[in-house]
């Protein structure tokens, strides 16, 4: 019994009472997680000290649980659309978006949503085109790329949060245990999940300071996430600049180590996010903003290191990530083995952060510039600012009661190098090694 369902008087939920109620039950938990933080420990501690009926009466007291519900059922009295079915590929990058479905942000909110597994970015792309899910996980690229019709139809993207920051690797094949950098990665096989992807144009990036050509000196295929421990296996890599679990999971089997975190490319890079089309949140406001605040919400919690075993166990499921918690554990704590024998310590090894800076946008407009990806002229800022929703996200943040921005555009330093978007075009024709 939930200490919210203790202070309402009521019996456990069933499932059936829970679809009845997704309200009031989503209610119960915010306060739970709000007073206890998700300690089990400390909320039975509280009951044993005060006694259930005490503990109701001191808690209805602060957070009287009927008004609360009764705003909560006002507020999502407008929504036009309440079931949904959001699309993920299955890795750690798209956390937020997973666990917001077991662990009731989505009711909160008055949603009730589906998440959908894909197998790969094509599918993710060609089912957000298609109409076939109302909104999906995403790379951050991604939305860019759908806008500009880059690979794809040209559909108004927007992507109003990012999931993920950090959280890649570059995982190499046991056999090359003895490699130091790019030098040593001429004639390299490597795969990235997709050609639009942070993956993709951070190992690019890599590769390139190292004085090797992306195009000419190594191969670069694509390879869905799933498919990319086997292919290490067998040998048909050398290596992947890839999401995890994918990247723990090969040290896991012994098929490779990680050579490199992607936080020491570019720390506190983008990966994946929440997108949507232009046309749903036209279509459908209400519901489209309850998304949002559900997107944002779960993802903040995600950043705080207290809650991620928990979130490992919610989304290990063979329906989300199917994946051995320990290995959930080891990418989102921090604590990992980089099968090289060592234990190593890295809190921020994967961070969630919803703020799509528009600054980080036009970096990756940049680099689709540099490889070609994009031809012709670009308005880095136009694009930037019109896919990703940095305002807008800062306002629903704020609403939530969580700090704010003063600006949408940073400095970012990769790889030591700092990149100023005021000069967005000039940066991207700066590159000794690229493809203009």
């Amino acid at each position: 019994m939930t200490l919210g369902e203790t202070i309402q008087g009521k019996p456990e939920l069933t499932p059936a009472t829970a679809a009845q109620e997704p309200i009031e039950r989503a209610m119960t938990l915010a306060v739970e997680r709000a007073i206890f933080g998700g300690n089990e420990l400390a909320r039975r501690r509280f009951l044993q000290l005060t006694g259930l009926s005490s503990a109701a009466a001191l808690i209805n007291s602060v957070l009287p649980l009927d008004a609360i519900t009764a705003m909560a059922q006002e507020q999502v009295k407008g929504i036009e659309k309440k079931d949904l079915v959001v699309s993920f590929i299955p890795i750690t990058c798209a956390t937020p978006i997973i666990m917001a479905e077991p662990m009731g942000f989505y009711s909160k909110h008055g949603l009730n949503v589906t998440v959908r597994r894909a197998s790969g970015w094509a599918v993710v792309r060609d089912w957000a085109i298609n109409k076939e899910v109302d909104a999906t996980h995403m790379l951050s690229p991604m939305p860019l790329a759908i806008t500009l019709g880059v690979g794809s139809p040209t559909v108004p993207y927007l992507m109003p949060a990012v999931e993920n920051i950090n959280g890649q690797a570059i995982t190499l094949h046991n056999k090359h245990q003895g490699v130091k950098g790019p030098q040593d990665m001429k004639g390299f096989r490597f795969c990235v999940p997709f050609d639009y992807s942070m993956h993709n144009y951070l190992l690019r990036y890599y590769l390139a300071e190292g004085g090797l050509h992306p195009d000419k000196d190594v191969q670069i295929r694509v390879v869905p996430p799933p498919e990319m421990v086997a292919n290490l296996k067998a040998g048909n890599v050398d290596g992947y600049l890839a999401p995890d679990p994918f990247n723990q999971r090969a040290v896991y089997e012994n098929a490779g180590f990680i050579f490199m975190l992607s936080k020491d490319i570019w720390p506190g890079h983008p990966c994946c996010a929440f997108a949507i089309s232009q046309a749903f949140a036209t279509t459908y406001p209400h519901t489209y903003l309850a998304l949002f605040k559900a997107i944002v919400e779960a993802t903040h919690f995600a950043s705080k290191a207290e809650n991620r075993a928990t979130i490992a166990s919610a989304i290990a499921p063979k329906n989300y990530l199917n994946q051995p918690v320990t290995v959930l554990e080891q990418v989102l704590t921090g604590t990992y083995a980089d099968g090289l024998g060592n234990i190593k310590e890295v809190p921020d090894r994967i961070s969630f952060d919803p703020f799509p800076w528009h600054s980080m946008a036009t970096w990756i407009l940049t680099q689709m510039k540099r490889w070609k990806h994009i031809d012709g002229d670009v308005d880095y800022k136009k694009v930037a600012e019109q896919v990703f929703l940095a305002a807008e996200c800062d306002k629903i943040a704020r609403e939530l009661g969580y700090p704010g921005h003063e600006s949408t555009y940073t400095s970012h330093t990769i790889l030591g190098k700092v990149f100023d978007p005021r000069h967005a075009a000039a940066y991207a024709s700066s590159f000794p090694i690229s493809n203009l």
